[in-house]
């Protein structure tokens, strides 16, 4: 089952875009960002620049690669009740699936295994890229460095927290059964206007919500007061998504198709 649902998602183009928005996406905003750090430190004005490092600069557009998260997570489930052309008699993948493995749990567990998988490749794959990218770039110019272990802790805090986000997203979408609402939220939320981060400025509980508790994995110290560390951070937001993919599980398995 899980190599059904990993070649279905493969075959699907909505897959490869979002590893190409979270890999490229992260590649060309370093580009511009390493540029700008790499010329302000060579003209001696380091106040123009919030990153002395070349991993730092990097790892400031980590969080775009969580739209291509996004964008995994929900294809993954919004494929499946997407309708066929006429010509292929205008039915969804949805009852194939469903008559070909019976067992809805089973078919859950096997497109969660399929996400993780691809977001984390997908993360092995940036990552690296991106801080490679802005060391070549910022090369001898950088005037801080940041530690082997917390370059590993943060990279791999980078590819939890997309994980995560991709694990959200595909419960959400088995609500919905539709990818549209899921993209459009959470894509919005991710890139543009969080509103999770507003909701901090009424109350400190908003920082348990599962994108503020996580945010911390970038190794970003310096957020908003009263923000959870990464430790905690990376806790609640499992829970989130942990709980979440439970209720979609019992959703999926009591709804008709």
């Amino acid at each position: 089952m899980f190599v059904a649902e990993l070649q279905k998602m493969l075959a699907l183009p909505g897959v490869w875009t979002g590893a190409a928005v979270a890999v490229l996406g992260t590649a060309a905003l370093t580009l511009l960002n390493a540029v700008g750090v790499r010329d302000a430190l060579v003209a001696g004005r380091p106040e123009d620049t919030g990153y002395g490092s070349a991993f730092d600069t990097a790892f400031a557009a980590m969080p775009i690669g969580t739209v291509g998260a996004v964008v995994i997570g929900v294809i993954a489930v919004s494929s499946e009740y997407t309708a066929n052309s006429p010509d292929a008699g205008g039915g969804r993948q949805i009852g194939t699936t469903l008559v070909a493995v019976p067992r809805r749990a089973s078919v859950l567990v096997a497109k969660v295994t399929a996400v993780v998988l691809l977001v984390i490749a997908t993360a092995v794959v940036a990552v690296p890229a991106s801080v490679a990218l802005a060391e070549a770039i910022i090369a001898d110019a950088a005037t801080a460095t940041v530690p082997l272990d917390e370059a590993v802790r943060r990279c791999l805090g980078a590819a939890l927290y997309w994980t995560l986000t991709a694990l959200l997203a595909l419960a959400v979408t088995v609500f919905t059964r539709s990818g549209v609402v899921p993209l459009l939220v959470l894509v919005v939320n991710s890139s543009l206007v969080s509103v999770s981060l507003l909701l901090t400025m009424l109350t400190p509980l908003a920082h348990w919500l599962p994108d503020m508790a996580g945010r911390r994995l970038f190794g970003d110290v310096d957020t908003v007061a009263g923000g959870l560390s990464p430790g905690p951070g990376a806790l609640v937001m499992a829970a989130w998504a942990l709980a979440l993919l439970a209720v979609a599980g019992t959703v999926f398995s009591r709804r008709d198709a």
